[in-house]
């Protein structure tokens, strides 16, 4: 009797024989074709010499199906031999998938088991189907169906072939929220990252069902309570429901809020010898009087070890103590810091790296063999690596285990799952100061694996063209050295408001290091020539005489302490920098330049972003007037409310702007919340900007009472306000400013109410 569809049977061949006839006399396999009869044997628990027992002989046939090499097993006598039939299951020769066009073959081909040239299984198949379906559902497509073929070829393979029908992306329709007093559904809405379904979400993939979203929802939910004084708070249930159509699901979390506590009192128990606790009270960010706040307590957990730790302590705890007093509704709370066990790091290990080399990630990971396991140092090495960029911000892991050698050693490993490094841009658009603009850029800042960076960027505009080439090296030299060079060539047409045209070609190298985590220090050197060109006979004469090409050969250095939360859209924090450059080691040009930037940023209320910025320069002549193209322009960019070079020295006569010799600015700012979802991206704000600038003081030196006369110039400050609006839209950024309010202007002033710049790049 056959036995097929993973069902056994013993078939009996031949009629029973006498009792010494029960014995095994010989084994003989049938139907082998690539695997020898031996290997076929060895999963038998029979042999030569035993009983014909019939369990012993189900048993070797679940033994042969259990290894999914065979379709069909049967085992039967035939006098006193056992004869043992099989039928090889088929080699994969290609395994291909059709349908799919929301994901690609790539995404897939990792998740499923089959490959070519292995041993085809019908339960393989049915368990990729399953895998291929689950990638969908992540996508929010629970309409998909996956449909395996199979193609037989000769020589006993086969191609299988995974049609996908991707259907209807099945969307959150409504989101809900049941037990929540304190909060309204609205509130609770842009707590979670998922999203209802929109029509102006198109660009969004946060509106299609996906569980992992949906738990990490609950996650976002209980840090929102925790972090509003909602000790006691939890999650019920979270439950999606899909629409009968399958095309849309509707979400449901049921919350338990809880009473809602401030802190009585907050105190630190240091158990460390020599240690005063009076040390850590600057980095408390929990105080009396306030909410009780999760996240400021792990903010103070993290900076009491922080701190801990760079006084010498290797080994330390820090577990908050928190007594509810119910009768008030208050915490007391007591950060207890003592001795943790002493471990040391055995060895780091670095998976899930493709492309980037090993020595790329541990270079970033702030413990070696053999040092003090330190939990800040793991934290911070996260960090690091998060912001390299290669690798899915999601899928970094810095992790310790303990070692199996030694109770004091741990190993630490660095998981990571790498992501595209390389991007393509092209932007089209306009802007108030360069017109309409078009933009190619290619980057890709994981070069070879080795984590260098290499840069070309092109850009075609109305006022200015420019292309720009360079390369960066993070660590020079092995070391924690920032290394590049740069190449450009740019032409500026400043005819309207200056009377010339400049075009420029050079480059150079520049190198930098850290400090620490917040201190940085940059020398550059860069030389270039410039050509003055589209001058004519309505321009200034004090244009005409720059006439012709100028080598600048400048050395720079900047110092930077940079403490934004957020380098790009920081919400608070502050910033730093002092900047230097001497040209005149070489070239036609000498002078002295040097500047001061700063900027501070607070949050005061949930959305309500204020910040406070301010810069200043200035440029001095050594022996040699200064360039029109080197002096400060003031107005546009950089005071709002004006034109470009609108508030700059200008010749009286002809009205081209001449710049001036220092420069101070200076925006306030505050970000507007609006209520509405993030992922449509718009942020209002309220501004002010004010700025003054100097004569050219090197060109009225040589000038006459009469001739000094002729140029416009005054260094009374100036001041706008206004409103402006900042839109992630689906082409790109769209920020416009509208200036109403100007104040001290002066009469040779260039005023523009309205500003707009957009699509930088998509």
């Amino acid at each position: 009797m056959a036995l097929g569809s993973g069902v056994a049977s013993v078939s009996v061949m031949a009629p029973a024989f006498a009792q010494g006839a029960d014995t095994i006399a010989g084994i003989a396999v049938q139907g082998n074709q690539r695997i020898e009869g031996a290997t076929i044997r060895s999963y038998l628990t029979v042999s030569e010499g035993d009983n014909f027992d019939p369990a012993r002989i189900d048993r070797s046939i679940k033994n042969l199906f259990s290894t999914g090499l065979f379709a069909d097993v049967s085992i039967g006598r035939q006098g006193d031999l056992l004869l043992v039939r099989v039928v090889e299951n088929p080699i994969i020769n290609r395994i291909s998938i059709e349908g799919n066009k929301r994901i690609e073959d790539d995404k897939i081909t990792p998740e499923i088991q089959l490959r070519p040239r292995v041993v085809y299984t019908r339960t393989k198949v049915q368990q990729d189907v399953e895998k291929i379906l689950e990638l969908y559902r992540r996508k929010g497509r629970f309409g998909v169906r996956v449909e395996p073929k199979v193609i037989e070829l000769p020589q006993n393979r086969v191609d299988l072939v995974y049609e996908v029908t991707e259907g209807k992306p099945t969307y959150v329709r409504k989101i809900d929220f049941i037990g929540n007093k304190q909060f309204d559904d609205d509130e609770l809405r842009s707590v979670v990252l998922t999203v209802e379904e929109r029509w102006w979400k198109f660009l969004t993939s946060n509106d299609t069902y996906d569980p992992e979203r949906m738990n990490y929802d609950r996650e976002l939910l209980r840090r929102h309570y925790l972090q509003n004084g909602y000790a006691d708070f939890e999650v019920i249930s979270a439950v999606a429901e899909l629409a009968p159509n399958r095309e849309s699901f509707f979400m449901t979390f049921t919350v338990k809020e809880g009473e809602r506590y401030k802190l009585n009192k907050v105190d630190i128990d240091v158990k460390l010898k020599g240690y005063d606790k009076s040390r850590l009270e600057a980095v408390i960010k929990t105080r009396a009087g306030d909410w009780y706040n999760a996240k400021a307590i792990d903010d103070t957990i993290n900076a009491i070890t922080d701190a801990v730790g760079n006084a010498g302590y290797a080994f330390i705890d820090v577990n908050p103590q928190i007594r509810r007093n119910e009768a008030d509704k208050t915490i007391d709370l007591v950060y207890q810091v003592e001795e943790g066990p002493r471990v040391f790091v055995e060895r780091v290990e670095v998976k899930g790296n493709v492309v980037t080399l090993d020595k790329v990630i541990r270079r970033e990971i702030l413990l070696a063999e053999g040092d003090a396991f330190n939990t800040a140092k793991i934290r911070r090495s996260k960090e690091r690596l998060e912001n390299l960029g290669f690798f899915k911000q999601d899928k970094v892991k810095v992790e310790n285990t303990p070692s199996q050698t030694s109770p004091d050693r741990t190993i630490i490993t660095a998981q990571v799952e790498e992501q595209s490094t390389g991007e393509l841009q092209f932007g089209v658009g306009f802007s108030s100061s360069s017109g309409a603009l078009f933009d190619v850029g290619i980057t890709q800042r994981n070069l070879l694996g080795k984590g260098q960076e290499l840069k070309f960027n092109f850009s075609l505009a109305q006022q200015q063209t420019q292309v720009n080439i360079s390369f960066t090296e993070p660590y020079f030299l092995d070391r924690r050295i920032v290394a590049g060079i740069d190449l450009f060539a740019l032409e500026q047409d400043y005819e309207d408001e200056a009377g010339f045209t400049s075009q420029s070609i050079g480059g150079g190298g520049r190198f930098g290091f850290n400090y620490n985590e917040y201190l940085f220090q940059r020398f550059g050197y860069n030389l270039s020539w410039t050509k003055l060109k589209g001058i004519n006979a309505f321009s200034s004469q004090y244009i005409l005489e720059q006439e012709g090409t100028a080598v600048t050969s400048v050395v720079s250095q900047s110092l930077s302490l940079n403490k934004l939360n957020n380098v790009i859209d920081p919400t608070s924090g502050f910033y730093v920098s002092l900047s230097t450059d001497l040209a005149g080691l070489g070239g036609t040009e000498k002078y002295n330049k040097g500047g001061l930037s700063a900027g501070l940023y607070a949050e005061p209320l949930e959305g309500w972003v204020f910040g406070l910025l301010g810069n200043s320069g200035y440029i001095v002549g050594i022996g040699k007037d200064i360039k029109v193209y080197q002096r400060y322009q003031l107005g546009g960019t950089n005071l709002r409310g004006f034109d470009d070079f609108g508030v700059s020295p200008r010749d009286a006569t002809t009205g081209d702007a001449l710049g001036g010799d220092w420069i101070v600015t200076g925006t306030a700012e505050l970000k507007i919340p609006l209520g509405l979802p993030k992922d449509i991206g718009v942020t209002p704000k309220l501004f002010t900007d004010w700025g003054a600038i100097g004569a050219p003081d090197d060109l009225l030196k040589r000038l006459s009472v009469t001739e000094r006369a002729n140029i416009s110039r005054s260094s009374t400050f100036r001041g706008s306000a206004g409103i402006g609006v900042q839109w992630e839209s689906p082409v790109g950024p769209i920020q416009i400013d509208w200036s109403p309010f100007v104040f001290n202007a002066q009469p040779f002033d260039d005023r523009q109410k309205f500003r707009v710049n957009f699509g930088q790049r998509f």
